[in-house]
C-alpha cells in the first residue's frame, strides 16, 4: 500500500483526450519527464493507485498528454476526470531539483530562533504568496513558502530548518 508520506502531488487529470483513453494532465512539477519513472500514482476513492504509462506527450509547458496501459477508451478514461496526480518521493536523489512545494508535505520544520515550528501538513497555492500549513499540537501556523528562508534540507530524515524573519512568527 502507497503511503501519502512517500509520494508528492504534481498535477491533476482533467479529462478524456481523443477516442483512444488518454487523458490531458495538467501538472506543476515535470518530474516525471526528468526521472527515470514509468508510472504515476493516481489518488483514486481516497487509495493511492500505480498506474504505467504507456506513453506521454506535452501539449504545452503545464499540460502533458498521457496514455495509462489499460485504458483504451474514452468511457475508462472519464474515470480520472480531476484526479490527483502524485510522484514516488523514492524516485528522486539528493541532487534532484524539487520543482513543487508539495514535496515537503510531511517534513518537520525548524526554525534557528524558535525551534521546532511543527509538521508540514498541506501546500496553499490558491493565492500569489504560497502558504506552508504547519501543524504543531493540534495548531496551525501558515509559513510563506520562500526558498530564502531555507537554509538546509535533510531529505532522508524529512527536515527543513529555516531561519524566519522577525515578526513572521508571534513567540
Amino acid at each position: 500500500m502507497i503511503r501519502k508520506e512517500e509520494v508528492f502531488k504534481i498535477g491533476v487529470i482533467n479529462k478524456p483526450h481523443g477516442i483512444k483513453g488518454e487523458v490531458s494532465f495538467t501538472f506543476t512539477d515535470d518530474i516525471f519527464d526528468r526521472v527515470d519513472c514509468d508510472y504515476l500514482i493516481l489518488l483514486m476513492d481516497g487509495i493511492l493507485v500505480p498506474f504505467f504509462m504507456e506513453e506521454y506527450r506535452f501539449r504545452s509547458d503545464t499540460v502533458a498528454l498521457v496514455k495509462f496501459e489499460g485504458i483504451d477508451a474514452a468511457e475508462q478514461a472519464r474515470r480520472f476526470t480531476n484526479v490527483e496526480v502524485y510522484f514516488p518521493k523514492k524516485f528522486m536523489d539528493e541532487q534532484e531539483d524539487v520543482t513543487s512545494w508539495n514535496f515537503f508535505i510531511g517534513f518537520r520544520v525548524e526554525d534557528v530562533h524558535h525551534g521546532y515550528l511543527g509538521e508540514i501538513t498541506n501546500v496553499d497555492d490558491t493565492t500569489l504568496n504560497v502558504l506552508f500549513a504547519i501543524e504543531k499540537d493540534g495548531e496551525e501556523l501558515l509559513l510563506p513558502a520562500h526558498e530564502e528562508f531555507i537554509i538546509g534540507l535533510d531529505r532522508e530524515k524529512k527536515v527543513m530548518k529555516v531561519n524566519v524573519p522577525d515578526g513572521l512568527i508571534e513567540p
